[in-house]
């Protein structure tokens, strides 16, 4: 798959990835090289990528527990004492090797640590794949608020290898296609209708939306890396679905939802919003919220549930002077952004992804 190249690093697959690899990581250019992971990717993809490294650098391996639970400051942390104990520098480059949490953590870390190190993403799930590795967002959450506190800084480079799609159970794989989706609805109608039928997907079917997808939002982001803008379009289906994301994960009697699944929930709320104010019609919003129902397991809502989704609103890092901002659908493959949705329509929009 052709290289993209982004504002100031490029998105490498496969092959053409390691062996730019190789090209970036020579004793002439850094001093030692730290690989984050957590259990499960230096378990399953951890001896992959070290079979494809080819450098004469010291490399040292720090592991994080699995999971969004461990995204915060804590952990960051551990993370710069174990980078200060093993003689990190510099010149010390970090490689993330692992989903949205080990790439927003781990760039974080770098460009925090000694005011700021070179890192290299290198993402295991398709979630990170077509987006967390992408735009160079880094970051952690605040208690259970997502991505309170973080910086905006690109990579050295970002590699993807499909190969790592392998080591996911079907749930992972699913959470990836949310964000895929999500391009298609705000950016490439033509895009969105290949997800129709996904029974007739395969492998190099998957490459290549996965290369689209990557360049949609690469698209976006070169455009606007600061989020003053057009970038504001990416936050479809997250201003809902990161509340509901983080109201799971706070509550000790719901089952957490991966990342994927909060948003799949999200895009089907702010579609009927954008339909109530007659920027979607009605046959494009059946459309969206049959399509990600049939790959998505809904979800159940009390009232209670709903109210202090509501609530967590007022936290999202997207509001501006007080006031919840939504990206809305302006038919499917176009998006206008902030704009502003009252209580009473949101609670409307709950009511009916239940039905």
């Amino acid at each position: 798959m052709q290289t993209i190249t982004a504002n100031n690093y490029s998105v490498y697959f496969d092959s053409k990835g390691y062996e730019t690899l190789a090209e970036m990581l020579k004793p002439s250019h850094y001093s030692k090289i730290f690989i984050l992971v957590d259990e499960n990717t230096s378990q399953y993809c951890l001896p992959h990528l070290l079979n494809h490294l080819a450098t004469e650098i010291e490399i040292e391996i720090i592991e994080l527990e699995v999971g969004e639970i461990h995204k915060n400051i804590a952990t960051c942390t551990e993370v710069w004492g174990a980078l200060s104990e093993l003689g990190g520098d510099r010149k010390s480059i970090l490689i993330n090797l692992g989903g949205g949490v080990i790439s927003d953590l781990g760039g974080f870390v770098a460009c925090t640590f000694k005011r700021g190190i070179d890192f290299i993403n290198i993402p295991t799930t398709l979630l990170s794949m077509v987006d967390a590795s992408i735009g160079g967002k880094n970051g952690v959450d605040l208690g259970n608020l997502k991505n309170q506190i973080g910086i905006i800084r690109e990579p050295k480079a970002v590699i993807i290898d499909t190969q790592f799609l392998n080591t996911l159970p079907q749930n992972e794989m699913r959470s990836g296609l949310a964000e895929m989706l999500k391009h298609g609805l705000i950016f490439d109608k033509e895009y969105w209708d290949n997800f129709k039928d996904l029974k007739n997907l395969n492998t190099d079917n998957l490459n290549e939306l996965i290369h689209q997808s990557i360049q949609i939002k690469n698209t976006i982001v070169c455009e606007d890396l600061t989020e003053n803008g057009i970038r504001k379009s990416l936050n479809f289906g997250h201003t809902l679905g990161h509340a509901i994301e983080s109201y799971f994960l706070e509550n000790d009697n719901k089952t957490s939802l991966l990342h994927g699944e909060a948003i799949a929930v999200g895009m089907i709320l702010e579609s009927y919003i954008s339909r109530e104010k007659e920027l979607l019609t009605n046959e494009e919003y059946q459309e969206i919220k049959y399509i990600i129902n049939d790959i998505f397991e809904r979800v159940e809502f009390s009232q209670i549930d709903i109210e202090k989704i509501i609530e967590l609103l007022i936290f999202d890092k997207k509001n501006e002077f007080g006031k919840v901002q939504f990206a809305l659908l302006d038919g499917i493959g176009k998006i206008k952004i902030n704009q502003e949705s009252d209580n009473e329509l949101i609670y409307k929009a709950f009511e009916d992804y239940s039905v």
